[in-house]
């Protein structure tokens, strides 16, 4: 996959762009569903796929009331996209000034003059352009005049009734509530956390007995406090682990935390960066009365994790 960071890196236009413009936020199954029929309909033209989105995400410019924490941050945003297999990604930076771009000149100066599309696939409710004027009934109004085809997939439903659609709202709503499982079943895949393994607080291993990796989060969004059965991704390799997500009550130290223990693993990771996919939730945070109880659960925490995970691939 081709990818670029800015329009002026398009050198011309591309052959028959199959274009879909979105922000992508978790690259969710219905994410998946709009990228699928890109590719279809590019191979049907003989043409070019083309995954454009913005960074930063434009509610964090254009946001009065903040922004939500990102389900997937652009880096993994872009390995997810390259495996769907699409030709090229672009990721147009995102400020006041191309907030102030209308919807026409979007249209005719960057999708049809630099990108060269022939066909644009989006969402039911997307909108572009200053004052989100660009929708759906705008871009069929002049796809005569500019020659090019509006594709409107239908919603992915979350359940087989069809009575509600999957989401980045939804989605964000319950990795929040810790419930891992059921996201996986909307974004076809594990969610995942990303960071680099700093210093910690130097109590896993030698007051508990139990070494953990003590991780600086990359991603903004983070599931709820709790024990989670997790597979973590490291330099030397893949490995069951259990991740502890909160404040360490027991401590009483009030310290947000995210901390991996992984099973049969004795390297020093320091300094690594890893990837943790969230399996399955174990229990809530709890306050014990004693290191001895903490410890306890702990080790009771990891052989559940044990039976819950499947052997590393």
């Amino acid at each position: 996959m081709k990818t670029l960071y800015s329009l002026d890196e398009i050198q011309r236009p591309f052959p028959n762009a199959v274009v879909a413009i979105g922000n992508f936020d978790g690259v969710h199954l219905g994410h998946q569903a709009i990228f699928q029929r890109v590719r279809q309909k590019a191979r049907e033209i003989n043409g070019t796929s083309v995954a454009m989105t913005f960074d930063p995400h434009p509610v964090k410019v254009l946001g009065n009331n903040g922004s939500p924490p990102l389900i997937t941050l652009l880096e993994q945003k872009i390995e997810l996209i390259e495996a769907l297999g699409v030709d090229v990604f672009l990721c147009v930076p995102f400020d006041q000034s191309f907030a102030a771009v209308t919807a026409h000149e979007f249209l005719k100066n960057i999708l049809i003059d630099k990108i060269g599309m022939k066909a644009l696939v989006i969402g039911k409710d997307y909108t572009f352009g200053k004052n989100r004027k660009g929708n759906v009934a705008f871009l069929r109004q002049h796809a005569d005049a500019y020659g090019f085809e509006v594709i409107v997939p239908d919603w992915v439903p979350v359940s087989a009734d069809g009575a509600e659609r999957i989401s980045s709202t939804q989605v964000r709503q319950i990795i929040e509530a810790g419930r891992v499982t059921d996201a996986k079943a909307l974004l076809g895949r594990y969610y995942q956390i990303r960071g680099e393994v700093v210093t910690g607080r130097n109590r896993g291993g030698p007051l508990l007995g139990i070494p953990t990796a003590n991780i600086k989060l990359a991603d903004e969004l983070c599931p709820k406090t709790g024990v989670y059965a997790v597979m973590v991704q490291t330099p030397e390799g893949r490995f069951k682990g259990v991740a502890n997500i909160g404040y360490s009550p027991t401590f009483d130290d009030h310290l947000f935390t995210v901390e991996v223990h992984l099973l049969d693993f004795n390297n020093d990771l320091y300094g690594s960066k890893i990837r943790v996919d969230f399996i399955q939730r174990i229990r809530g945070e709890k306050k014990f009365n004693s290191f001895d109880e903490l410890k306890a659960q702990i080790r009771k925490d990891i052989e559940d994790a044990r039976q819950l995970l499947p052997d590393p691939a």
